[in-house]
């Protein structure tokens, strides 16, 4: 996935709820809808959270220096998480508190053309990044092999297209949610409808807000790569001919596309120095061109008592 595809999405999603978030408080206010209110929080925490994933992408972008010799590729992954707690707190948690507030203080529906009209735009804000964000994902899961969008959701070291897929998708589901509850209060002139509406919007992202945080706490504190790739890398290197034996492979993710990678090795007696070298290098090689995001390799030259995997 490119670099510009991420934040062609990140910026259609912005773009979308941006506008989105201005109708629904001003409708909010109009109808006293709980739903509409929760609505508004969703849409406004989602402008917020592509905010972030923007300047998670540029700082992930600085050189490595002295203080982050590997560089800054985990700031995505820090700023992915920051939006997981956004959703909860912004989007779950106050959702779910009006819903609360509107059973316990319930008020007539004042209007329905008007929320009902501002929730079909919303919509057709919210469908074209979800698009957007959806060719990409499929873009993604074709090229890496995934079995499922679930599957890429688990095993994907890049959380952007991911993120607003799954925002928009809950957002699309809150979208209905609101607009049922809203009609069922306008038509039964019992404000409890609006008010469930409103306590399930909340339910919904915090589903999503706790996988997100699940998933991206994961790269954040250091995640090896993909099985495959350990499998590639490990093969590439233990089947030359200069090395005897190989010791532990380690290796973790400094960003989407930046693994870094270690392992113990034993190379085959009588090698001279610029064998031992030319070895070395051929190791770099092989192991770049099967997985050409290991971009830091460190070998470790050691007397092997046994082998380990």
């Amino acid at each position: 996935m490119k670099k510009h595809s991420d934040k062609k999405v990140i910026y259609a999603a912005l773009i979308g709820n941006s506008a989105i978030a201005v109708m629904k408080f001003m409708v909010a206010a109009i109808s006293g809808s709980a739903a509409m209110l929760a609505e508004g929080f969703h849409s406004a925490a989602d402008s917020g959270n592509q905010v972030m994933l923007l300047i998670g992408h540029s700082r992930a972008k600085k050189p490595a220096d002295d203080n982050h010799p590997f560089g800054y590729g985990k700031e995505l992954y820090f700023w992915a998480f920051v939006v997981a707690v956004s959703i909860f707190f912004v989007g779950a948690a106050l959702s779910i508190y009006e819903g609360i507030d509107k059973l316990l203080h319930p008020e007539p529906m004042r209007s329905l053309i008007l929320p009902l009209v501002v929730l079909g735009l919303a919509t057709i804000f919210e469908a074209y990044p979800w698009w957007i964000a959806l060719s990409e994902a499929k873009k993604l899961k074709t090229g890496k092999g995934f079995t499922s969008f679930m599957d890429m959701a688990v095993r994907s070291k890049n959380p952007t297209v991911l993120v607003v897929l799954f925002e928009d998708s809950a957002a699309l589901i809150g979208l209905l949610v609101a607009a049922t509850g809203i009609t069922l209060s306008y038509i039964t002139a019992m404000s409890i409808f609006d008010a469930i509406a409103s306590i399930l919007i909340g339910v919904v992202l915090l589903v999503l807000a706790l996988f997100l945080a699940r998933e991206t706490k994961e790269l954040l504190i250091g995640e090896s790569a993909a099985k495959r790739d350990r499998e590639k890398i490990h093969t590439a290197i233990c089947t030359m001919p200069e090395i005897r034996q190989c010791g532990t492979l380690l290796t973790m993710h400094l960003g989407p596309d930046d693994i870094l990678v270690n392992i113990d090795v034993e190379f085959v007696d009588n090698l001279s120095t610029d064998e031992l070298e030319a070895a070395i290098d051929r190791i770099e090689s092989e192991v770049k061109e099967v997985v050409p995001t290991a971009t830091k390799i460190y070998i470790e030259a050691k007397a092997l008592k046994k082998k380990m995997v």
